[in-house]
């Protein structure tokens, strides 16, 4: 039985760097706000448990704000359906390849590499590059790890020789300068990384294309060989008579069925990365000159072009203090399950919001109710006693649900910054992105929560007068409006999925760019298509294009 592979046309962002306080197309929206600065909503290291003033439910945050991008980078490092939606990473990462870990490397000789070089983490990929006749067969070896290799993780399908960006944080790493040209020339870059890495001990560089590979700088360091076998040629004899159609596309699926298992968190989880030691050009205080070419851009537009010079020295700079350093983790503070936690907290209550707020019912008013019902449900933990609307509509910045929002807003960072001392750059990083994407979350939630107060929705809080059907209806639709700006601006790739879901003979694969090579005729479907897409607008929901192999 042959695989069905269905490519899914995602339009490859729903995050654009504009302010909630305007729609996408420049109109105004039910956000109040327009504010452009970078700074924050509050200092990392402030402690305003007393004031209330700076959290207020109509400031949307600031139009530069990079933490949300860093939330949805940090959730989805080694995963390959995001990396693959957004595949210009701005992101380095150190880790380690735990000791045992097998590595794979296809050949057309039995000698051993002597020289920097590719392996795969899976042997589907590898076999790919097992090149042999039927005649003389072809080599793969497979190396094991005797000792925790030191790698640098880039995210964003970092193997993808393309003119968009996909290299940059690379180049600036092995040549201290963006480099387009040479994209091809994987050797020399290859062997500048390692000449590079070289006085930090780095044992290779794991990057991404269809499925996650790691570029070893030295075959017999830490490594031992399990196998180095000669198989037979994957290439079909020329007199045979073909069995399997598109036999190359065949194999070249594989690869990306292979790579489709790392799709989801935890993703290729044989790489164990330190994120205390994360270095992100999203962060405006490292690379402050990428500000202003984001803006009004969507993510997947996001580039390194105009980074500065004095920025590329200080990446490379933060990037060598890491390697630098002792390893370990400062704080001891778990950030990957930090992360995870508050994407499991919401992101299915916001689907179920979503499909409520889109469902049919012949009475407008229960799913208003129902709909209210998730909302007081997602802020339980954070309405006091004493929470309690006025009874007459004077207070129209809604201040006495502040400490709800506030609550809610700091229930996941409030502790750590009693030690916000002991965290490195890195996690200062981390925690800003905790702080300013929990932040808009509770915002926009409790902003949506009120109003349904206010219209007698709440049981709990109950008004003197009762809602009518025409209220309802504007309460439903500024609803939709709210959450699908919140969705928008957090962009979580969790969201990106067919509906409803597909069969087992169906694997479904974002495809980037890189590879409409694959074939000439998909190389010509894809760009009328997605520009097909975009004039739709049609980004949330995947439109999908299949044929059997």
């Amino acid at each position: 039985m042959f695989w069905r592979y269905v490519v899914c046309f995602v339009l490859p962002s729903l995050a654009a760097q504009v302010p909630l306080g305007l729609s996408l197309d420049g109109k105004p929206s039910l956000e109040l706000g327009t504010s452009t600065t970078t700074q924050a909503y509050n200092s990392l290291d402030s402690d305003d448990s007393l004031d209330l003033s700076s959290w207020r439910l109509d400031e949307p945050p600031p139009a530069n704000e990079t933490g949300h991008f860093v939330f949805e980078t940090v959730n989805s490092l080694l995963q390959h359906w995001p990396n693959t939606r957004y595949r210009n990473g701005h992101t380095m990462v150190p880790g380690v390849i735990p000791k045992g870990t097998l590595l794979y490397h296809g050949a057309v000789n039995n000698t051993i590499p002597t020289v920097p070089e590719w392996t795969a983490t899976d042997p589907e990929h590898s076999i790919l590059f097992c090149n042999g006749s039927p005649d003389t067969g072809c080599w793969h070896l497979t190396l094991a790890a005797t000792r925790p290799l030191k790698i640098i993780y880039f995210d964003g399908t970092s193997a993808a020789n393309t003119l968009i960006g996909t290299l940059d944080t690379q180049d600036i790493i092995a040549w201290g300068e963006l480099r387009p040209d040479w994209r091809f020339k994987e050797d020399q870059r290859l062997a500048d990384l390692c000449k590079w890495g070289a006085e930090y001990a780095v044992d290779g560089y794991v990057r991404m294309e269809m499925d996650f590979e790691v570029m070893l700088c030295d075959f017999t360091a830490g490594l031992e060989v399990v196998s180095w076998s000669h198989l037979a040629s994957i290439v079909e004899p020329v007199s045979a008579v073909p069995r399997i159609p598109n036999f190359i596309m065949l194999r070249l699926f594989e690869v990306m069925h292979a790579g489709s298992w790392h799709n989801r968190y935890p993703g290729d989880t044989r790489i164990t990365l330190d994120l205390t030691g994360i270095v992100s050009l999203y962060d405006t205080t490292l690379a402050p000159s990428l500000v202003g070419s984001r803006d009004g851009q969507e993510r997947c537009d996001h580039d390194m072009k105009a980074i500065s010079s004095a920025d590329i020295k200080a990446v490379r700079r933060s990037v060598s203090r890491i390697l630098e350093r002792d390893q370990g983790v400062p704080s001891g503070i778990d950030w990957k399950t930090l992360f995870r936690v508050i994407v499991e907290r919401y992101s299915e209550r916001f689907e179920l919001i979503d499909y409520l707020l889109d469902s049919e019912n012949d009475s407008i008013v229960d799913p208003a109710l129902q709909v209210h019902v998730q909302l007081r449900v997602m802020l339980t933990p954070y309405i006091f006693h004493s929470t309690v609307p006025p009874s007459a509509s004077h207070d129209l910045s809604n201040s006495w649900a502040t400490p709800v929002f506030k609550a809610c807003g700091t229930a996941h960072t409030s502790s750590i910054l009693s030690y916000i001392s002991s965290l490195n750059s890195s996690e200062r990083l981390l925690l800003h992105a905790v702080q300013m994407t929990s932040r808009e979350i509770c915002r926009v939630v409790t902003k949506m929560w009120v109003s349904g107060v206010l219209a007698g929705l709440d049981v709990y809080l109950p008004r003197d007068s009762t809602p009518d059907a025409e209220q309802m209806a504007r309460l439903m639709s500024s609803w939709r409006q709210e959450l699908g700006a919140l969705m928008t601006w957090l962009d979580w790739s969790v969201w990106v999925k067919c509906r409803p879901a597909c069969g087992p003979e169906v694997n479904v694969l974002i495809l980037c760019a890189a590879y409409t090579h694959l074939t000439p005729s998909l190389g010509n479907v894809l760009p009328s298509f997605l520009a097909h897409q975009r004039a739709k607008g049609s980004a949330a929901t995947p439109s999908s294009l299949s044929w059997t192999i």
